[in-house]
């Protein structure tokens, strides 16, 4: 049997093959990983559907791999293996040579002033039966989209290319292709227009394609592929910084008592299996206050125009590992003691530095923390994880003299930096919640520390 790559759920219908956990020849039994698969910023087992023997490999490491597209083929026990089907190049499957291809099915969707035709002439105008029409424009060459929302627009007749997504870094979900036919209707009831298409050199002015540079030309250089998580940070961190009216609030905490209650509690933690960090700190006084400035807390539904207030603290650490920056989320932080949190903020960070986190770890979450204390520096700006509104960066802590009741004492100060969505949150309400976070870390109770 040829053993494909089976649906991933909405958000993902591709990945790159991270190592490959089988060899030809190797009896698996069903359920057994065979491969593991990096879609966005998770790594993901495959697990074989059936036992059997493995009699070819289609895939190895480095390949790029679509929903539905071959893994391997496995010689299952009491039953013939048909022939292996061909690897497609590039996603999709090759038909059989000697089938003949399926009628194509005529669109059931509303009649529109422009129907939209399966593969557009990037600069054409669509038109009518009657001569009238509008023009679509392209949005992207290559729309990411799930597997239903694929199966529906096929089914449907439409275009991906001109449907905007509203999912992360602008993936096309069903709900954006429900927007789109009721934006159709809606045209339709219109008096009709009909508008030169825009050339594309004036698309291409507006966004300016990427230009190829021979850098050897001055000296030796070397090429590392970018990996696919890499991509996905990049594209996620271009979107938000160019969708967002970002500012960023800078305040300093003095965390003298704090530490201080930290060095006491420290080796009492580590009789429980814990690590009391500053970091477990930062993350108790952040989940509480959020409920306090639940505005810190919500999202903006830009499709609705409606502020999101989310009934539930779920706080995203973000992870410096080799791979490149990873947020797993800690869930109902508000609800956790201090240790149960240390112990969790652990064994995250630990699954991702491992590449061992699921996607699902990574997801839902309302407010992240970005601590940059372990390495070094001081205020920085953060990039707000959205569809989030807010994220806390945090500097590396210093002794700095500061003047206390008239006298200059030293004093332990951690740099803060708020960077939040100017679009929901105003500079005073980002304001009040530093300042309340400023003084909830200078009188943290020590009840809230003992085990």
């Amino acid at each position: 049997m040829d053993v494909k790559l089976p649906n991933l759920g909405e958000g993902a219908d591709s990945g790159t093959v991270v190592s490959v956990l089988v060899k030809p020849g190797a009896s698996v039994k069903k359920g057994q990983n065979i491969i593991e698969l990096e879609t966005g910023k998770a790594v993901a087992p495959i697990p074989s559907p059936a036992d059997g023997v493995v009699s070819r490999l289609a895939v190895k490491e480095g390949d790029k791999l679509n929903v539905g597209q071959l893994i391997l083929a496995l010689e299952v026990a009491g039953g013939t293996t048909p022939p292996p089907a061909e690897v497609p190049a590039e996603g999709g499957h090759k038909p059989a040579k000697d089938s003949a291809p399926a009628p194509k099915k005529k669109a059931s969707a509303p009649r529109s002033p422009a129907p939209v035709a399966a593969d557009p002439e990037p600069d054409s105008v669509a038109e009518s039966d009657d001569g009238e029409g509008f023009v679509e424009e392209i949005l992207h060459e290559n729309p990411s989209a799930g597997p239903n929302a694929r199966r529906i627009a096929r089914d449907l007749g439409l275009d991906l290319r001109v449907i905007p997504g509203t999912g992360r870094s602008g993936q096309i979900m069903v709900a954006d292709l429900r927007e789109y036919i009721a934006r159709l209707r809606a045209l339709a009831a219109r008096p009709k227009v009909v508008v030169a298409a825009q050339p594309a050199a004036t698309r291409e002015a507006r966004v300016p394609e990427p230009v190829a540079i021979d850098f050897s030309q001055w000296g030796p250089v070397t090429l590392k592929p970018l990996t696919q998580l890499r991509k996905t940070i990049a594209s996620r961190m271009v979107e938000s910084a160019t969708t967002l009216p970002t500012v960023t609030q800078f305040d300093d905490a003095d965390v003298t008592d704090l530490d201080a209650l930290r060095k006491k509690y420290a080796s009492a933690y580590e009789g429980k299996s814990a690590r009391l960090t500053m970091t477990s700190f930062f993350v108790k006084t952040v989940a509480g206050l959020l409920r306090k400035h639940p505005i810190l807390n919500a999202s903006l539904d830009e499709v609705a125009g409606a502020i999101v207030y989310k009934d539930y603290v779920h706080v995203g650490l973000a992870v410096d590992t080799e791979a490149g920056l990873l947020v797993p989320v800690i869930r109902d932080a508000d609800k956790k003691d201090l240790i149960t949190l240390s112990k969790e903020i652990q064994e995250l960070a630990q699954k991702a530095r491992e590449r061992k986190i699921g996607l699902a770890e990574m997801q839902g979450g309302t407010f992240t923390i970005s601590n940059q204390g372990g390495i070094g520096g001081a205020h920085f700006t953060p990039i707000i994880n959205k569809p989030e509104v807010a994220i806390l960066g945090l500097g590396r802590g210093s002794l700095k003299p500061v003047v206390r009741d008239g006298q200059v004492t030293p004093r332990l100060l951690v740099p803060l930096a708020l960077t939040y969505d100017h679009r929901l949150i105003d500079g005073g309400a980002a304001a009040r919640f530093t300042v309340d976070l400023v003084n909830a870390l200078q009188g943290f109770r020590e009840d809230d520390v003992k085990i």
